[in-house]
């Protein structure tokens, strides 16, 4: 998959996974607004990334370490990997709880996917720490989840090869994008359903 192409963000999978044209918005025309969410999250990493290295016993964690892949035009700084007794563990932390989706795992696969190649060693586990329940969730990277995030790497490399804008379109999780005054998904579904009709 290696070309000329930029290098993806790996936070853009997560992005595009959870709304295809709010990744557009962000990483190809740069808009961003901030809202109560976005600001807890930056909050939240910036706390985790200044926390340093810690080794003890059979345990390493690593925080805001760049990670990269040449296969799949990957980069991007991980929240913490954790070493124990010589396996990585990525692991990404995210403001509220787990919800529906799986754009959360993907980053955590495309994090393991970069670790993979710069090791050599296989990793089968990954973790998503919920600062809202204080709990972290397993996240298996398995072949199912490594197929989804591989095909989400092809889509975007594919937008921005060809630079075809995905349509913005109305669904639960426009409730809490920081973009929606932007795009106002429920407005363009009405303009675009009355075109159709006539």
């Amino acid at each position: 998959m290696n070309n000329n192409t930029e290098y993806i963000q790996i936070a853009a999978l997560n992005q595009y996974a959870y709304c295809p044209h709010r990744y557009w918005r962000m990483f190809c025309t740069g808009e961003f607004t901030d809202n109560q969410y976005t600001i807890e999250g930056t909050n939240l990493h910036e706390r985790v990334h200044t926390m340093g290295d810690i080794h003890g016993g059979d345990t390493w964690e690593i925080r805001a370490i760049y990670l990269k892949s040449e296969t799949y035009n990957l980069m991007g700084k991980s929240d913490l990997i954790e070493v124990v007794a010589g396996e990585y563990y990525p692991i990404e932390y995210k403001r509220g709880r787990k919800g529906q989706w799986d754009n959360d795992e993907l980053q955590v696969c495309a994090q393991a996917l970069c670790l993979e190649e710069m090791t050599g060693q296989t990793i089968n586990m990954g973790y998503i720490y919920y600062a809202h329940s204080h709990q972290r969730q397993p996240v298996e990277i398995n072949q199912q989840l490594r197929q989804n995030t591989i095909a989400t790497i092809a889509a975007i490399t594919d937008l921005l090869t060809t630079g075809k804008i995905p349509q913005p379109s109305y669904s639960k999780r426009c409730q809490g994008c920081s973009l929606y005054s932007q795009c106002l998904p429920k407005t363009k579904d009405k303009l675009r359903n009355y075109q159709e009709a006539n």
